[in-house]
């Protein structure tokens, strides 16, 4: 462990009344950073086997019979309302419209992504003898051993990119510049605009003919009094009804760098800069008569695919070559570079897909429960053997790729009341429509093409939810989204017979 995780780990500890020790904090999620880099074996089964079981053990913390009673209760009100389960009676106004069709679509992708994880398995397990250890990997393992396998195979320090990421140029020559090429929109930076906060710069943003299109903030760096993570959102929504245009904002929470120095960001904060615009444009877009179906009030399963489609253009040749260049010497990034940090984001994608695939695959099991199946689920145990059964019916390789979240921390479907229950697969859902789309715009010949983005604009983003979104991606796309595409993206084997995502519909 570095010095900084080894000092915060001393820190959580004294914060903890606990001198002399060492805390490590469990992370809400079946892995853990610091399995990443633990060397001792013995300590990172400790760490794994503390956040595997940090709900189930029996003690103040055991949440499985809260869990059996919020299945049992949404699946008892469902049945007022007249729906067999839980998930049909939320997800009427979604793309995927019932659990199964949710089901069969997650499904679809099992066969590639079970032969994806066999082989990265036996790649970490030759990893492990290499390194002179005799064992089979096991989820504890599996952190450590694909970073090393990932270094040797692409030689790869992220880095060594940082020096080319100084975060207004990426702004404003890269995903500006983006929007720009694709939807000629130009931005005027203001200073005459009142901000909450001095970090956060506002900008004009101006249609294709010159017209004020809307207002754009940006608020990239952490506060000691701000939420964490990355969103965007808006001050004013866009309505004909009361001739109000758009004002946008992006939230993101990067370190900001100490005064006089360069604000050097990683590549993960420039996609999460890409995507957070996705949405800004969706909101900027919006042309609806009432605000509740303009801009991001869309379906659940739709709301993430115009940020996740906006992150293609973050590697994009000719965009990195626009925005990434070395803050110094102003020298662009080295083309071979660029090769292996593409080459590298299809690494290890056996484990990262599959483990959310295995999670959503429990979100939608338990809100597919009729009331009399959830009624005998009451304890712990119960929750457990059940959720073992769910993943043994899937088919994939559990014993190595654990779900990304157990039934009883999974705080998104079961521990917020305006979270993802019965909604966890649109993330997959949307990545399948972004890699579709990404498909459409480079089989054209032209990641720019005005036709697409024509499109993109004015039935994907401008429609909002003023119309059905699944007939608006037909409109758009010619025919319902391929879950092949997300494979392909994913550098995994495509399914059988080029399975639809939503063939149902």
């Amino acid at each position: 462990m570095s010095d900084n995780e080894i000092a915060a780990a001393a820190k959580e500890a004294a914060d903890r009344k606990m001198p002399g020790k060492w805390v490590l904090a469990l992370q809400n999620t079946t892995q853990q950073p610091q399995l990443v880099s633990l060397t001792d074996r013995a300590t990172r089964k400790a760490l794994f086997d503390k956040g595997w079981h940090r709900a189930d053990a029996g003690d103040k913390n055991d949440t499985g019979a809260l869990v059996a009673e919020i299945a049992n209760l949404r699946a008892r009100k469902a049945a007022l309302f007249g729906e067999p389960d839980w998930a049909s009676y939320t997800m009427y106004d979604s793309m995927a419209k019932d659990p199964k069709t949710a089901v069969d679509f997650m499904r679809a992708m099992v066969p590639p992504l079970k032969a994806a994880q066999l082989k990265e398995a036996a790649e970490l397990d030759a990893e492990i003898k290499a390194d002179g250890q005799d064992f089979d990997v096991q989820p504890w393992d599996w952190q450590l051993y694909a970073a090393q396998l990932k270094k040797a195979k692409y030689d790869f320090n992220e880095d060594a990119l940082k020096p080319y990421f100084e975060i207004h140029r990426v702004l404003e020559d890269g995903v500006f510049y983006a929007a720009n090429q694709l939807y000629g929109l130009t931005f005027k930076q203001r200073t005459d605009i009142p901000v909450y906060n001095p970090d956060v710069t506002t900008y004009t943003v101006y249609d294709k003919d010159g017209s004020e299109l809307g207002l754009y903030y940006f608020d990239p760096y952490q506060r000691p009094n701000k939420q964490g993570g990355a969103w965007m959102s808006n001050f004013v929504e866009q309505s004909h009804l009361w001739g109000e245009k758009p004002v946008v904002f992006n939230v993101l929470n990067i370190q900001k760098a100490p005064a006089g120095e360069p604000q050097l960001i990683t590549w993960d904060n420039v996609t999460t800069m890409f995507h957070e615009f996705g949405h800004a444009l969706h909101g900027l877009f919006a042309n609806q008569k009432y605000t509740t179906t303009s801009g991001t009030n869309v379906a659940r399963d739709f709301v993430e695919y115009p940020s996740q489609v906006n992150e293609m253009w973050a590697s994009d040749p000719q965009v990195l070559a626009h925005y990434a260049k070395h803050y110094q010497t102003g020298a662009g990034l080295d083309p071979k570079l660029i090769d292996k940090l593409v080459a590298s984001q299809t690494f290890d994608q056996g484990y990262q897909f599959g483990e959310t695939v295995e999670a959503a695959l429990l979100d939608m099991q338990w809100h597919a429960l009729k009331p009399q199946q959830a009624a005998s689920i009451r304890t712990t145990a119960d929750v457990d053997a059940q959720e073992a059964k769910w993943l043994a019916e899937l088919g994939l390789d559990v014993a190595h790729v654990p779900p990304r979240y157990r039934s009883t921390y999974f705080r998104h479907i079961f521990g917020d009341p305006t979270g993802y229950s019965a909604g966890y697969y649109s993330y997959l859902w949307s990545d399948v429509m972004a890699a579709d789309t990404w498909e459409m715009f480079t089989q054209s010949g032209n990641v720019f093409d005005p036709t697409i983005a024509a499109g993109m604009r004015n039935i994907i983003l401008g429609e909002a939810n003023n119309t059905d979104r699944a007939e608006a991606y037909r409109r758009f796309r010619g025919r319902d989204p391929d879950v092949n595409a997300l494979l392909r993206d994913r550098g995994m084997p495509t399914s059988e017979g080029g399975v639809s995502s939503s063939g149902a519909h």
